[in-house]
């Protein structure tokens, strides 16, 4: 207190007995930009053979603690292998839900007639795995059945079980609700005399609500959510979330996840009902792989970016099916998407899903004015990030300051070190031109706030090139 420049946090300045008195002093020591680990959180149902309880908030290392923490098949086991699959480095914590009191799980019939008049084989496709189902001439359709029955249960990890009566398999989703409705199955080959048909779906209903796993990982800090579910309720709920951890207390902002796989026109109505620059919807059209998986394998391959401001134009999504010819996406409909809010997927080279360009859902403004404001993912990324990077340094450097011209001289000066880092490494730029917006001042009402505006221009990614050549004779 007696020293103009120096600030003691322990010595007290009323010592009289003669001594070297000490402290050390590490608010100052850490002078680098902090790292931009990210987070993933999936919030999905479990199943009961599972070994944690639901909403308990439990970070996973692989597919196989998935599987045996929430049941082989769960919807949280599936979304984990994708995530795994896309990021084998992805760090990942769930909070699991049981199945919703009352509700029904999805089947699908499929009956198996005729008698084979040779030898052969055929296919049950489940989403995106396939099994295959051998034919010998003396099978009758029951025991064809009981082989298709004998084969998923040999695969735990799909989300289906089977059970077989006189010929006829009755495929049911593991997991009870609504987000079933949605999966693919189907048969391919033949078998000469033997048919296998498909029949209609009979809908699964109710899902749970995620608001109580949202309140269990309100405290996690994690950087991404994804969930399982599509519906309304569900999705104004995440939406919320995000706005609640992201605002001006809590400060722990995290981008929500979420995907369609029908049609373009249903993928941008969805788009249109979220209106968020915090919830992103990646499609791919008729893809194999159902929604919750297409969201977990997009979020997983994102997460696996660490610097904010780098676009995903041409990156891999790892463990998404490819879909057919006729499904992908013409350049009329991939602008379309990208005006409306959702981030299209297609085929490149070596038959590899790709990421087009990775925006957010959010198209207009609340007068509903076109905005492209939080258009692309690396924009709230990146804000994400420098606000991170100025929250830290404040809390660490000025815990028990006193507010005075020095200590915000001294503010100054630390802020424009941090923004010239930012842009060192191409996450802001124009620092220099934008230093006259950079305010930090006393509060007029508060005598112990001081208020700072922070200018971000944040470095946009290179998405159109537009080249003219002039031809000379």
């Amino acid at each position: 207190m007696s020293s103009p420049n120096i600030q003691f946090e322990k010595i007290p300045s009323s010592i009289r007995k003669p001594g070297v008195y000490l402290e050390f002093n590490t608010r100052m020591a850490v002078r680098n930009l902090p790292g931009n680990r990210q987070t993933n959180l999936v919030i999905a149902q479990k199943l009961a053979a599972g070994t944690v309880d639901p909403l308990v908030l439990t970070n996973v290392f692989s597919d196989v603690e998935a599987a045996e923490s929430f049941g082989y098949g769960s919807q949280v086991h599936r979304m984990v292998m994708k995530m795994l699959k896309a990021n084998p480095y992805a760090n990942i914590s769930v909070v699991a839900l049981s199945d919703a009191v009352g509700s029904s799980a999805a089947t699908w019939p499929l009956t198996i007639t005729g008698t084979p008049t040779s030898a052969g084989a055929f296919s049950v496709n489940l989403n995106d795995d396939t099994i295959q189902i051998g034919v010998s001439s003396t099978d009758t359709p029951t025991t064809v059945a009981a082989a298709i029955v004998a084969a998923i249960a040999a695969k735990p990890e799909l989300p289906f079980t089977a059970s077989n009566v006189a010929g006829v398999v009755t495929l049911a989703a593991k997991n009870k609700g609504l987000v079933a409705n949605e999966f693919k199955v189907s048969t391919s080959g033949a078998v000469p005399g033997l048919t296998a048909t498909v029949g209609a779906l009979v809908a699964g209903t109710i899902d749970p609500d995620i608001t109580p796993a949202l309140t269990a990982a309100f405290l996690g800090g994690h950087t991404q959510l994804i969930t399982a579910y599509t519906d309304t309720s569900n999705m104004t709920a995440l939406r919320n979330h995000l706005d609640n951890v992201g605002n001006y207390a809590e400060k722990r902002w995290a981008l929500g996840f979420t995907a369609s796989n029908g049609s373009l026109a249903n993928a941008t109505t969805f788009s249109a009902s979220l209106n968020h620059g915090w919830i992103n919807n990646v499609w791919c059209r008729n893809t194999k792989t159902c929604r919750m998986e297409l969201a977990a394998a997009y979020a997983s391959t994102i997460a696996a970016t660490e610097d904010p401001a780098l676009p995903f134009n041409d990156v891999e999504v790892k463990g998404v099916a490819v879909p057919d010819v006729a499904d992908r996406p013409s350049r009329t409909e991939q602008e379309s998407a990208l005006y409306n809010g959702v981030t299209p997927l297609t085929v490149g080279p070596g038959e590899r899903v790709q990421i087009v360009r990775a925006i957010t859902t959010y198209t207009l403004n609340p007068a509903g004015v076109p905005d492209i404001a939080l258009l692309d993912i690396t924009t709230p990324r990146t804000m994400m990030y420098v606000a991170k990077v100025f929250v830290e340094d404040r809390a660490r450097r000025y815990a028990r300051a006193k507010i005075s011209s020095r200590l915000m001289d001294d503010m100054r000066d630390t802020g424009i070190v941090l923004m010239r880092q930012l842009e060192e490494l191409e996450i802001i730029e124009a620092v220099t031109d934008n230093l006259p917006q950079y305010i930090i001042e006393r509060d007029t009402q508060d005598p112990n706030r001081i208020n700072e505006r922070i200018p971000v221009d944040v470095v946009n990614g290179l998405h159109i090139l537009a080249e003219r050549f002039d031809l000379l004779l």
